[in-house]
């Protein structure tokens, strides 16, 4: 999803996107990174304004972009380059000022048959309302339709600013505040400290594409916080928004 928003976004008159998905194999493999063996490989191409030198040599940096100011937070690429290495694959971009842009992801294959996993513990009824503020139009919505799917009720926001409108101009309870941490204006502990403001009794659970560690030591967080890593799946959800519900009231 990230490739492709930010191939949309290299392409502001239209273009054409493509995808290339094969298997490949590295004998002598031509980086450093990779391994010699086998892989699955995903290219996404763009017909874009492409990126120069300078840019390239940054593109994995957290908090880099080139996006005017509220209109990205950096971390989308560096999100991608994070999944990528974690399952010991490589990611590779061929680019060119006013030629577009391909980006290749390489995966590690296996032969090896996955072991039988247990169903997930059958979900007590939800009936909460959850506060979801995130500024990413395409997370906000995957995260939106997940929580919907377990029960809860949900209000969205895209922003600080937009949750405490939220906040004032809803009725009823919100029980649980879940925010993205990195965000334009307002990152996410400032709008846990507003929101609580309005509704001392709200739950918090962060979340990020980094991870807790990283989060902590740019201060961001306090240690101890409900944190949940991006990208979110069903069951690590279901699980962190009930344990923090059933939480004692978050303070500070």
């Amino acid at each position: 999803m990230t490739l492709v928003l930010n191939a949309r976004d290299a392409m502001p008159d239209g273009g054409t996107l493509t995808f290339e998905t094969g298997n490949v194999t590295f004998e002598a493999p031509p980086d450093d990174d990779l391994k010699a063996g086998e892989y699955a490989m995903l290219a996404v191409t763009d017909s874009g304004v492409g990126m120069d030198d300078a840019t390239r040599a940054r593109l994995f940096e957290p908090f880099f972009t080139t996006k005017e100011l509220g209109k990205g937070s950096g971390l989308g690429l560096a999100m991608v380059y994070g999944i990528v290495k974690q399952s010991d694959g490589h990611i590779a971009i061929e680019t060119e000022r006013g030629r577009g842009t391909t980006v290749r992801v390489y995966l590690p294959r296996t032969e090896a048959a996955d072991s039988p996993v247990a169903g997930p513990e059958p979900a007590p009824a939800a009936h909460e309302t959850v506060l979801l503020v995130e500024d990413d139009d395409g997370v906000r919505l995957v995260t939106s339709a997940l929580l919907k799917s377990l029960g809860y009720r949900v209000l969205e926001a895209a922003g600080g600013m937009d949750a405490l409108r939220v906040c004032r101009e809803h009725a009823g309870p919100i029980h649980l505040l879940l925010t993205d941490v990195v965000m334009p204006v307002m990152n996410g502990r400032e709008v846990a400290n507003r929101v609580r403001e309005i509704l001392p009794g709200v739950k918090t659970l962060f979340m990020s594409g980094y991870t807790d560690d990283s989060i902590l030591r740019h201060g961001v967080l306090d240690d101890g916080v409900a944190f949940l890593q991006k990208p979110l799946s069903h069951e690590a959800l279901r699980r962190k928004v009930r344990e923090v519900l059933g939480a004692p009231a978050s303070v500070g």
